[in-house]
């Protein structure tokens, strides 16, 4: 890459960053438990529900050692109001995991923290970097938006490979924590104006609409479930048609819900009755 288009690159970024830094209290802290957890609610939600949400998580389960004691319904109703709820699932699995094997103490080995539930290629590398200052390039959707809109502009179909290795050549030598948190705002912010240049991703899929889709469904069976602590899986059913966008749905497409909650251990049957693991 051509040095002086690095260096500009870097320039339009960290100006960007310095006259437009959020406030965001993940970022004031060097707790990595504080940070993981973080990280697992940064998954696919915006900042503002997780501003209302970490605070009030941390205040609940202080320390990893609070979190790995507590039952799941108390996590899911802690967690509720963030979708995902498999995430809270993580969340506490993680925290056993980590009280079990390494004293509660967050790994900062990439593959190590890979190797925990709902940790993938991104989360594992935020959490080394935020955490501990381990940064190496990685890829979140608005990192992936500036890298294509500043260095793709004309190519479709681009590969992680290329952003990996455009991150590679412009990552500096120094600040490169802040330099991730720059480039995730400025993707974020700066270029939400602009045309999505996710589209031009070989790795983009449009997101299917959530109201009547699975993922509805099963929200709406745990919100059920932490409420009323257990039902059949006709009272499930009758439940979720008095949605305007459920009242057509068969009790086959309730069973075959509740069974992959059964499989992912959020949901357990006894006898005929559903309830939180």
């Amino acid at each position: 890459m051509n040095e002086q288009k690095r260096q500009n690159f870097q320039k339009i970024v960290w100006q960007w960053y310095r006259l437009h830094t959020p406030a965001l209290p993940w970022r004031n802290t060097k707790n990595p438990y504080h940070i993981f957890v973080s990280e697992v609610m940064l998954q696919q939600t915006q900042i503002p529900r997780v501003l209302v949400k970490y605070p009030e998580f941390l205040k609940i389960f202080p320390t990893i050692k609070a979190l790995a004691k507590a039952p799941l319904r108390r996590v899911l109703s802690v967690w509720h109001g963030m979708g995902y709820n498999r995430r809270g699932l993580y969340l506490l699995q993680s925290a056993q995991y980590i009280m079990e094997k390494y004293a509660g103490t967050i790994p900062k080995d990439i593959d190590t923290l890979k190797a925990l539930p709902g940790i993938g290629h991104y989360s594992a590398r935020a959490i080394a970097c935020f955490a501990y200052g381990v940064c190496e390039p990685f890829i979140e959707t608005n990192i992936r938006r500036v890298i294509i809109h500043e260095f793709f502009p004309k190519k479709k179909q681009v590969d992680d490979k290329d952003v990996l290795k455009v991150l590679t050549a412009v990552e500096p030598a120094q600040k490169t924590q802040e330099w991730y948190w720059a480039l995730m705002d400025y993707g974020r912010e700066a270029l939400r104006h602009t045309p999505n240049a996710n589209r031009k991703s070989k790795h983009y899929a449009k997101q299917s609409r959530f109201e009547s889709s699975p993922r509805y469904v099963r929200a709406k069976i745990i919100s059920y479930l932490l409420e009323n602590k257990k039902a059949t899986v006709e009272e499930l059913r009758a439940s979720l048609r008095t949605d305007g966008h459920l009242k057509h749905l068969s009790l086959q497409a309730v069973k075959n819900i509740l069974a992959g909650l059964e499989k992912e251990k959020l949901v357990t049957k006894t006898e005929l009755f559903f309830g939180i693991a």
